[in-house]
């Protein structure tokens, strides 16, 4: 009897060890009960990925699951990415949502992933390989294309121009600043290209410097084109600081509260812009659609716009421009 009694004990405390190292492979609920999903920024500082976040959260409670945030503290750490997706992939999370800086450096990860049975989804900017199971981001080519149609739109007469690039191996950026380039070249021959082969870096002040030198050597540019938050930052301040703010015509990407007030005052003549929220929000969607054993889309496109002085309390641009933040005051 008792050691009918013992054995039966040994079985359940190996069977608590067993749900307790739950191996990464399977797709199953958490301790709680519920999916853990990671969700994995490019960086932690700009106002783009806190949108991404408050979409994530929402998608989380929605559909009753545990949103994992981290992610490098710098948009330039591939490194420091590569080893949160590894970790999370030895934590054994259910899925992953992974906004990879590099499309190469990100592509073995992944593949651990996906051979551990953990589905990824990409967002933001594309990853090389097969394997991930949706890609969910804005069509980067053709927010090029917008604010290079801005950009001939504010310069009529045509003129000198600079296109400012952000970093080698971001995806996303590089389909940016293709399309811009492209158009350029295509439809608006008067524009004339002074530089387009120097990069901005991943902080506001290594885009601050580039530009602080391009205005040095030429300063008679009448437009420029920056294809991300930080770089149209640093841009921003290079020009307020020459004292050609408002006088140089400027395209951005993506917004902030500073950027938008720039906007307001004329410092900004364009911003194309995504929907980080919805990305984050469909980003989850995805994946927890996918564990549940139903069908998804390959890619999904979550849309661009062209935000400007005049259309900037339109309701629709509204809600892209300021969202809220709110879900995650509580997450």
């Amino acid at each position: 009897m008792i050691a009918n009694r013992a054995s039966t004990a040994v079985l359940f405390l190996a069977l608590l060890a067993a749900a307790a190292c739950r191996p990464g492979g399977e797709s199953g609920p958490g301790q709680d009960g519920r999916l853990d999903i990671a969700v994995i920024p490019k960086g932690m500082t700009h106002e783009f990925w806190k949108s991404i976040q408050a979409g994530a959260v929402r998608a989380g409670r929605e559909l009753g699951v545990n949103i994992l945030w981290k992610g490098p503290q710098k948009e330039d750490d591939r490194a420091q990415q590569v080893t949160v997706v590894e970790d999370f992939i030895s934590r054994g999370v259910d899925g992953i949502v992974l906004a990879p800086l590099d499309d190469r450096a990100l592509c073995i990860p992944v593949k651990d992933a996906r051979e551990a049975g953990i589905p990824v989804v990409v967002i933001d900017s594309g990853l090389q390989g097969e394997d991930y199971v949706s890609f969910v981001a804005t069509d980067n080519h053709r927010g090029g294309v917008l604010a290079a149609r801005r950009l001939a739109e504010l310069l009529p007469g045509g003129g000198d121009i600079f296109l400012v690039r952000y970093q080698e191996g971001s995806a996303s950026t590089v389909e940016r600043e293709r399309g811009f380039l492209e158009t350029v070249l295509k439809e608006f021959p008067r524009l004339k290209i002074l530089v387009q082969d120097q990069y901005a870096g991943s902080t506001t002040e290594t885009a601050y410097q580039l530009l602080e030198n391009l205005l040095s050597r030429f300063p008679d540019v009448e437009g420029i084109f920056c294809p991300n938050e930080s770089s149209t930052f640093g841009g921003l301040r290079a020009l307020q600081e020459a004292g050609l703010a408002g006088k140089v015509m400027f395209v951005g990407f993506d917004s902030s509260p500073k950027l938008l007030q720039a906007l307001k005052e004329g410092h900004l003549h364009g911003l194309v812009h995504q929907d980080p929220v919805k990305m984050g929000y469909l980003g989850v969607t995805q994946v927890v659609e996918h564990l549940r054993g139903r069908a998804v889309e390959a890619r999904v496109d979550t849309g661009v716009y062209l935000v400007t002085r005049d259309n900037m309390e339109d309701p629709a641009i509204r809600v892209l421009i300021n969202p809220d933040f709110s879900v995650l005051a509580h997450d």
